[in-house]
């Protein structure tokens, strides 16, 4: 059977027809990557904000964190130096007592029997002399100061008012008399002094 041979024209139109449809399928997929397009950018853009706003959750609990640690430890060194100034508390409260013991002994003492020719009673009196003054030497220097505030302003922090009287040439509201000295460690008070403080006429 014999097929008519193609004219140049017939071969021109199949090859137009041809690309015509390779040209519609590139449209057709370029329109699809079009329309994705705008989609992974908008999907893009929401996960990177919701990033970083849990980057940004996540730094505000790491600096609460950091000033939490911080504070326990100013806290930590406070207690630690309280502890080495006023662990000796309870200590410096009991040698009080020896040290009013060694006031008094020297108080009671009369003065007019202290003589060369009591040499006893002068040596027992010079040797509590000398100890009453070693021991305030070691208060003073753990921070242990005395309070003796005859003539000062009255002070609650400082002083507990044993009576109020009124003192002629003094003025009111000061110290007229110490009936039993007071101590301060580093500055905080540990036995306020007892007095009697002057009040107006």
């Amino acid at each position: 059977m014999h097929f008519p041979r193609p004219t140049p024209r017939l071969l021109c139109t199949a090859a137009k027809q041809k690309n015509s449809g390779q040209n519609l399928e590139e449209d057709s997929g370029q329109s699809d990557q079009k329309t994705d397009t705008p989609c992974a950018e908008k999907t893009l853009m929401e996960e990177k904000a919701k990033l970083e706003e849990q980057l940004k959750d996540t730094m505000e609990k790491y600096k609460r964190a950091l000033a939490d640690t911080e504070n326990l430890r100013q806290r930590t060194q406070k207690l630690v130096e309280e502890a080495k100034l006023y662990g000796i508390q309870g200590f410096c409260k009991d040698l009080l007592e020896v040290a009013d013991i060694l006031e008094k002994a020297t108080q009671c003492v009369p003065k007019e029997e202290i003589t060369e020719d009591n040499p006893h009673l002068k040596n027992l009196y010079e040797g509590l002399v000398m100890t009453e003054v070693q021991i305030q030497k070691v208060f003073t220097k753990h921070g242990l100061l005395r309070l003796d505030p005859v003539g000062a302003k009255f002070d609650p922090y400082e002083h507990e008012a044993l009576f109020h009287a009124p003192v002629e040439g003094k003025e009111p509201g000061t110290v007229a008399l110490v009936n039993k000295v007071g101590y301060k460690l580093h500055g905080r008070t540990l036995r306020p002094a007892l007095v009697g403080v002057v009040k107006e006429a």
